[in-house]
């Protein structure tokens, strides 16, 4: 797989939410007046199209889409675009059929799911629900490594292309990754004491708008390279043979295919966005499915201009990832802001995926242990005239403690992108197709073996095939990386 396809894993994979009832955003209220409460008796919910759009851009949108420059190097001018346009409809068809299993029952009126799993266990209940659950875990576990490493390699590559300019491009610069994995989990720490989802919507918008700053500036760059080698490269069936056996070039376009799939996936956290869209009318599902549409055909489009202008400038050399591989090392302070623009992004994308796995955790303890002061006892902490906040011992003490283990795991483990990947793989099929599929056959109560059935059952088929393909490529990596590891020693 080689020094690109492990790189190119560095920030991606399809990272998930979270089990039975986790609490997003809204705590258990009194009962009240509807001025002030929804008809679930929680705190109104305040979410509009256009912040689920933004939660769906922040979680789509990783620094993933710096990668598909080498993933449509390895399928070429024909199959990567086209690609990229199938996941795209495929994720929108099972996102809208998720959308719909936000209320059991009637679609305006009836009971809410609160979270993916609450959705299964509504519609599907027994052992599909445990797997649900394991298979979320673990996702949600390997992004936040995920995107410590990611995060630390952007840093890294702002320090390197600093030393670059100074000394020369030649220079090797070496810099070891652990002082910015820890400086990412400090700045981790403090904000995972946020208490709610529907509290980080500001954090969202932020990583967006800092998702299209890179994205934009690795398109730019790249434009302005296909500009100056005068023309396109790459070709209409990708890397040639020659540049990489047989072997490789089905391996890597497996890959490929992987890396594409995983870089659209969201499906995992899509409810509890939706749980914190206000009240009908017009109805969550229809607010979701317009937020999904939305947020989907701008991400469709950056990828496809950044992967296509990255590959037109490097062709089959696209590195793994277009700001830090070092395709581009001027203008060197133009690198600087978009890794620096990374890291913002990464600092927010975190907490969209953590806070599902924060939640659950903290309903499962107030649950087990009911009178615990330390679990149940929330402090207030004044912070002006008007504002204040909730401190919990618990959370404080949950929270750090979690982000202390996913960084020292990234010290540990720097080439975990590929483990992250495997899990991503193995993610992608049952959470992103599978589960919306069967929920949405249950709901409708669509007939074994009618033409609906069958045509279901094979897109899910072909997805399945689709993450085995990219989980053997992710293995193949992590064999790789284990010949040269030496842990807590990852310098670039």
């Amino acid at each position: 797989m080689g020094e690109n396809g492990a790189e190119k894993h560095n920030q991606q994979a399809s990272f998930p939410a979270m089990e039975v009832s986790i609490e997003l955003g809204h705590h258990q209220q009194p009962q009240g007046g509807s001025k002030f409460y929804d008809d679930d008796q929680r705190l109104k919910r305040t979410g509009t199209l256009w912040t689920a759009s933004a939660h769906i851009i922040t979680a789509v949108i990783g620094s993933g889409v710096l990668s598909l420059a080498w993933a449509i190097a390895q399928l070429g001018w024909v199959a990567g675009p086209a690609v990229m346009l199938l996941f795209s409809f495929v994720i929108y068809y099972t996102s809208s059929l998720l959308a719909d299993c936000y209320r059991f029952g009637d679609p305006i009126t009836g009971k809410r799911n609160y979270t993916y799993m609450d959705a299964v266990h509504a519609y599907l209940g027994g052992f599909k629900v445990k797997f649900c659950g394991v298979i979320q875990y673990a996702n949600l576990f390997g992004v936040a490594i995920g995107y410590t490493i990611a995060a630390s390699i952007s840093m890294m590559a702002i320090r390197r292309s600093n030393c670059f300019h100074e000394k020369g491009d030649k220079s090797p610069c070496h810099i070891s990754s652990n002082p910015y994995m820890i400086i990412f989990g400090v700045s981790e720490i403090i904000f995972s004491q946020i208490p709610d989802f529907d509290q980080i919507w500001w954090l969202s918008i932020v990583a967006a708008v800092m998702s299209f700053t890179y994205s934009s500036i690795g398109l730019v760059l790249g434009i302005v390279q296909t500009i100056e080698n005068g023309g396109f490269k790459g070709s209409l069936s990708g890397i040639s043979i020659g540049t990489v056996t047989e072997t490789q070039k089905i391996w890597r376009s497996l890959q490929a295919l992987g890396d594409i799939a995983f870089a659209y996936s969201f499906s995992i956290i899509l409810i509890e966005i939706q749980d914190t869209i206000k009240a009908p009318p017009p109805s969550e599902a229809k607010v979701m499915k317009k937020a999904t549409m939305l947020s989907l055909a701008v991400t469709t489009f950056f990828y496809m201009v950044c992967g296509c202008m990255g590959y037109a400038a490097f062709g089959d050399d696209a590195p793994g990832n277009l700001l830090t591989g070092f395709g581009f090392y001027n203008p060197f302070w133009l690198l600087d802001i978009a890794n620096a623009a990374i890291v913002i992004h990464l600092v927010g994308a975190y907490q969209v995926f953590c806070q599902p796995l924060f939640a659950f955790v903290e309903k499962w303890a107030r649950q087990t242990w009911p009178k615990s002061t330390f679990i149940t006892k929330e402090t207030r902490i004044p912070l002006s005239s008007t504002r204040s906040y909730n401190l919990n011992l618990f959370r404080l003490v949950w929270r750090s403690a979690f982000v202390v283990l996913t960084t020292i795991i990234s010290m540990l483990l720097p080439f975990f992108n590929d483990v992250v990947g495997l899990l991503g793989a193995l993610g992608f099929w049952p959470l992103t197709v599978y589960f919306p599929i069967e929920m949405y056959i249950a709901q409708k109560k669509v007939p074994k073996w009618s033409t609906r059935w069958v045509s279901l059952q094979m897109l899910s088929i072909a997805c399945l095939i689709v993450s085995i393909s990219a989980a053997a490529g992710s293995i193949a990596g992590v064999v790789t990386d284990l010949k040269v590891y030496r842990p807590f020693k990852t310098s670039y």
